[in-house]
């Protein structure tokens, strides 16, 4: 398919070529990015993929955005004036949108500047329920809304709910059918961007190929699957506004930014860039700005004993290690025969299991230092991590022997190996048992089935690995016919409910793969999900980490910290636990490109 050139490219063009002479003298300022996978339709309700969201958040604006500096995350207005004003019963929502914001051009507006009003977010929030769109963000909405059953009986874009009204031009009102703690962080998500309705309609069933937004970027070039082309916005109203820290660098970028309207280049150029090698190797010869995560399977290029290597430190290039919102996690079935229960045999099975986990050796061996131990289901960073809570299961092969011998797993094989008791026969009868643990067919399934053999066998347990995409995994387990699996969860918003949630009853079958079902867990949690962040929510949070290693769904293993490298040149880079690109706030010392180009 031959390159997609919008309309914005020709208006952008214009404006420059109608700049000053000074201007126009100037180098561009570009960013050169990659993206892992290729992209997929840029519609914001439509799209749910990494790449693609990256691309969504610099071209659509939703009513709220993220500080880019503040940790704890906290949100702020973006095309609202501010947060909203909240009624007291935590149900009605006011917020007042800025005047003045407008759609980047396109022909479906037939020549005239299009102002962002309150009506567009009413029709771009309806769109998540229209169901010839499928779309996978629906959940955000659906039966919160007050009065939404009607766009689910038969929907209709005429359709008015009291739950989703612009009762001005600037003023939007939502109304829940329930109080919901995490409802503000739904409207900070790239799938809550503004559209306009005479864009959708100009390109039916089409959207995905006309992004038209009023975000900082709008799009320029487009060869789909391999080159995309932002370019900044000229009727770009967002201005930055941040809550550094005490950390220098913190108050360097807020220094640099402060009050300056966005974006600060004047274009992105982004690749697919599908291979580890190429990535990396394209990063090394300057080919892009920044480089995030480094794959495990070439941390020795770069890194050595935990610093930059000096080759590339002496090229002014800085390595940071950044704390992902993902948790890495073991979890066993609790409704399989050989695994699952709640009797004191099984949980001393799982608690075993859990105590031969070394998360030295994980931590050191296969992530190359770059992780830290999982104490609960919480990564740093998410409201409601505790940092002073600990697991009360440690690595400690001793005592899982010991709970093995006692709990009726003391008979062995010839081999070695521990027999379990007989179901249904006399005492004392027992017979073989093999776990049967599910693992990606990967290069990186197999290291890591090799750890979870040397800890499972030194406790005596046999183990068999069955390999297979991890699609098919999932689907399975969805099904409750997966035994056992190491996974991993990300955030979608960094609230401690997104992580609690994957071990509440009700989720069997769904997220909470595990398929636990504690009364006490289960009553805690709803509890929980009532209350905002703060110590009697803690206290609970506290209570159901303790249910969890008592009953060891679950074994806790690690969270990633990211090995991030950015170009000597970039400025202004600081990464976001949720926010997917930081694009907007960059900014390019063009002069030191060209010099670091030169000493190559």
């Amino acid at each position: 398919m031959p390159p997609l050139r919008s309309l914005a490219t020709a208006v952008l063009f214009a404006a420059l070529a109608t700049g000053t002479a000074a201007a126009a003298a100037a180098p561009p300022k570009v960013l050169h990015m990659f993206l892992s996978t290729s992209e997929t339709g840029l519609d914001p309700a439509v799209a749910s993929d990494i790449a693609t969201l990256s691309l969504l958040e610099n071209l659509f604006d939703p009513l709220l955005r993220y500080d880019y500096l503040a940790r704890p995350v906290k949100l702020q207005g973006n095309t609202a004036t501010g947060l909203p004003e909240v009624s007291p019963d935590g149900l009605t929502y006011t917020f007042h949108l800025r005047p003045g914001i407008h759609f980047t051009p396109d022909p479906a507006f037939k020549g005239a500047k299009r102002e962002v009003t309150a009506a567009d977010y009413v029709y771009s929030i309806k769109r998540l329920y229209d169901p010839s769109l499928k779309s996978p963000w629906s959940f955000m909405f659906d039966g919160k809304l007050l009065g939404d059953a009607a766009l689910k009986d038969k929907f209709s874009y005429a359709t008015e709910i009291p739950g989703l009204q612009a009762p001005d031009r600037y003023t939007l009102r939502i109304r829940l059918s329930a109080p919901d703690n995490n409802f503000l962080f739904y409207l900070a998500t790239p799938a809550s961007g503004v559209v306009a309705r005479e864009v959708i309609e100009a390109y039916p069933g089409q959207a995905g190929n006309h992004p038209v937004g009023t975000g900082p970027f709008m799009l320029g070039d487009w060869k789909r699957s391999d080159r995309i082309v932002l370019l900044a916005n000229p009727d770009s109203t967002a201005v930055f506004h941040g809550t550094p820290s005490a950390d220098p660098a913190d108050r360097a970028i807020a220094k640099a930014l402060e009050g300056q309207r966005l974006p600060r280049v004047d274009r992105v150029e982004v690749k697919i860039v599908e291979e580890f090698q190429g990535r990396m190797l394209g990063f090394l010869n300057g080919e892009y700005d920044y480089l995030e995560q480094v794959p495990e399977s070439m941390t020795d290029m770069v890194i050595d004993n935990g610093k930059l290597k000096p080759d590339l430190a002496g090229r002014g290039m800085q390595l940071y290690r950044f704390p992902v919102l993902q948790t890495y996690y073991m979890w066993m079935n609790m409704q399989d025969p050989v695994l699952g229960g709640y009797g004191k045999d099984r949980i001393a099975l799982r608690r075993a299991i859990a105590l031969s986990y070394d998360s030295a050796e994980d931590i050191a061996l296969l992530k190359k230092g770059f992780a830290m131990k999982a104490e609960s289901p919480l990564p740093p960073g998410v409201l409601g991590y505790d940092p002073a809570y600990r697991s009360p299961v440690p690595h400690d092969p001793a005592l899982a022997n010991a709970l093995l011998d006692r709990y009726g797993y003391d008979k062995r094989d010839p081999d070695g190996f521990r027999r379990q008791p007989r179901r249904g026969g006399k005492p004392g009868e027992t017979e073989p048992l093999t776990l049967e643990m599910s693992s990606e067919a990967t290069v990186g399934g197999r290291l890591r089935d090799e750890l979870w053999r040397k800890c499972l066998n030194a406790v005596g347990l046999r183990v068999v690995f069955k390999s297979d995409k991890k699609t098919e995994i999932i689907k399975a387990s969805r099904l409750g016919k997966v035994q056992m699996f190491e996974s991993n969860w990300i955030a979608d918003f960094p609230d401690g409910d997104n992580f609690y949630q994957l071990l509440y009853g009700p989720n069997a079958g769904r997220a909470n793969y595990a398929r636990f079902d504690l009364p006490a867990y289960n009553i805690r949690y709803e509890q929980a999900r009532r209350l905002t962040d703060g110590p009697a929510r803690q206290q609970l949070y506290g209570e159901m980490n303790q249910l969890i290693h008592a009953y060891n769904p679950w074994v806790p293993l690690t969270h990633v910290l990211s090995a991030d490298i950015r170009q000597p040149w970039l400025k202004n880079y600081k990464r976001h636990p949720v926010e997917f690109t930081q694009w907007r706030y960059l900014d390019v010392d063009v002069a030191e490109r060209e010099r670091n180009s030169r000493a190559k």
